[in-house]
């Protein structure tokens, strides 16, 4: 296994800290005592993933789709779940779904999002669900190793690539705490304000963040009156010039 780092970053401990834990696998040490469990609706790409980990880790379990993926993390309560984004079942939210379900059944299990998928709005959904990481899945065996280690470790580990998105939506989030016009709006309000203004419908909204279609219309409805806005034209240039999409 190839043990450079160069696929990743890390935050959270110290640099110090990150080092030891990239020295131990660049050492050959095992971490028999981290349980993995991997999600992932392709066969043969899961059993590859299953193949690499389990000289490092024990594997306790591993799933094709949302509900299979619920029971065998309520039933395993994995040290660190391996989750990809796009999984088949449930209510069509993917791995977001299977976090939110999990997380109370195994509130101990840090979720590592592996995923083809770069896009800001699924790297957005499994973080605001509560993942602790997301690396893609160009990454090479040692740098997932490397990366699983980190996050059972408590840091939160994201693709370069993947950083700068997720540092500009906090950074995007810390000027807005001082925004009165933005204030109006509930927590709920404002996540269904950002996805408008990145162009969802609203069946997709409803999708991402587990509501009817008719909650979404209210919640919009609400945003459109409290802002004084007419529609949702206005609404995306509104978002926009706060960089807040």
């Amino acid at each position: 296994m190839n043990g450079n780092n160069s696929n990743q970053t890390t935050s959270g401990r110290s640099k110090a800290d990150g080092a030891n834990a990239q020295h131990d696998n660049e050492s050959g040490t095992r971490h028999h005592s981290i349980r993995v469990a991997v999600v992932d609706d392709h066969e043969m790409f899961r059993a590859g993933v299953i193949a690499t980990l389990s000289p490092h880790f024990t594997i306790v379990g591993q799933a094709p789709d949302v509900e299979g993926s619920v029971a065998m993390i309520a039933d395993t309560k994995p040290d660190v779940v391996l989750l990809d984004v796009h999984v088949p079942g449930g209510e069509g939210g993917g791995g977001a779904e299977i976090l939110l379900k999990s997380h109370p059944l195994s509130p101990d299990s840090a979720f590592l999002a592996l995923s083809v998928s770069d896009s800001p709005k699924d790297v957005g959904a499994v973080i605001r669900a509560g993942a602790r990481g997301y690396v893609t899945k160009t990454i090479s065996g040692g740098d997932l190793i490397s990366s699983i280690i980190q996050v059972h470790e408590g840091y939160a580990v994201f693709s370069p690539k993947l950083a700068g998105f997720v540092l500009s939506t906090f950074q995007g989030a810390g000027a807005a705490e001082h925004d009165d016009e933005l204030d109006k709006l509930s927590h709920r309000e404002q996540e269904v304000m950002r996805l408008i203004a990145r162009g969802y419908t609203y069946k997709e909204i409803a999708a991402e963040l587990f509501i009817s279609i008719k909650t979404v219309e209210t919640h919009v409805s609400a945003v459109l009156k409290k802002l004084q806005l007419s529609n949702r034209t206005e609404l995306t240039r509104w978002a926009a010039d706060r960089r807040i999409v």
